[in-house]
């Protein structure tokens, strides 16, 4: 059944948000939804509700649900002893407008999870920016749970939170209970197999499509919220030891992000795990069992752990994150 497995791309899933735009039209090859704000393109995702599905090659069609429930040790190599579901969900945001301020819960906080779910660590890397691009995350210092319930009734929450002018290439973590939100930027998600946000505040703007105000949940946000995660801004990208043309921007116990930026051939992928590659500037080529792979902007490849390493020939300049899941020992 193994010898099914091959380097697999997934169909994009578009998402209507009211603070999306219409400018990941540029960054995927699949068009958007007529006439509607498009504020989330789920590139790889095994959600229940919204699971990816293969876009060629003899498995077309299924879904990443089930393919883990089909070639589970096939796709997670040593770690499929520890994922049932596949732990990551990978997106691209078009944050035309502002989002809602917001926190997500951690994993350790079972009472605000629906069961079978997990908490939600994400991280963003910066694709674009505009003239208004803003990027919220963390309190400012001194914040205190009575002063940022007073400025949510005095519509002053913004001042209550640290901010900064994003540039392309930034790359920002969002841990858990980190109160945060973006608006003027196009952003590359990573981010815990979970859907959990709760609403602190939403501008007081309306649903075009309802009419009416979005939902809040101020008291599970403030009870979600660490006080001590402020003054957030842009990681130190980490010259990578292990490969060429790389860094590192990330490495938490959810994930391992890499950015490479080369013009000669590299090797991807790991040894006996899975590796997530998604291309953010040109296309490059990967061969496997005599057959060509391709991925260009805008495509996000998973390379299952039994495939293990390959060679990647750029066409010439590509950008490419590639990801990795920590080994939960």
């Amino acid at each position: 059944m193994s010898t099914q497995i091959y380097p697999l791309k997934f169909e994009p899933i578009y998402q209507y948000r009211i603070w999306g735009g219409r400018k990941l039209e540029h960054l995927l090859s699949k068009p958007l939804p007529e006439n509607e704000p498009v504020g989330e393109a789920w590139i790889l995702s095994d959600r229940k509700d919204h699971s990816t599905q293969v876009s060629g090659g003899n498995l077309k069609g299924l879904t990443l649900t089930n393919l883990m429930a089909d070639f589970r040790y096939e796709i997670m190599g040593k770690l499929g002893y520890h994922f049932e579901h596949f732990p990551l969900l990978l997106k691209f945001l078009d944050c035309k407008e502002v989002l809602s301020v917001q926190v997500h819960p951690s994993d350790d906080q079972k009472e605000y999870i629906p069961q079978g779910d997990l908490g939600k660590t994400e991280a963003w890397v910066v694709l674009e920016t505009s003239e208004d691009s803003r990027i919220y995350a963390g309190l400012k210092k001194g914040t205190t749970k009575e002063n940022l319930v007073e400025s949510i009734q005095n519509k002053s929450v913004a001042d209550r939170l640290h901010s900064f002018v994003p540039k392309k290439d930034d790359a920002v973590f969002i841990h858990s209970g980190t109160v945060h939100t973006l608006g003027g930027t196009v952003v590359f998600e990573v981010q815990e197999n979970s859907d959990v946000t709760f609403r602190l505040y939403d501008w007081d703007r309306t649903d075009p499509k309802t009419g009416e105000p979005r939902e809040l949940q101020v008291e599970k946000a403030l009870a979600c919220i660490d006080f001590k995660q402020v003054d957030i801004g842009p990681v130190i990208p980490e010259k990578s030891k292990d490969m060429k043309n790389a860094e590192k921007l990330f490495d938490n116990e959810h994930f391992k992000l890499w950015r490479i930026k080369s013009e000669s051939e590299f090797t991807v992928g790991f040894k006996d795990e899975p590796a997530i590659l998604v291309c953010t500037e040109g296309q490059g080529m990967m061969k496997y069992n005599d057959a060509d792979y391709t991925i260009s902007k805008g495509e996000v490849v998973l390379l299952p752990a039994i495939i293990g390493l390959l060679d990647l020939h750029p066409e010439q300049e590509i950008t490419l994150l590639q990801i990795a899941i920590p080994d939960r020992k």
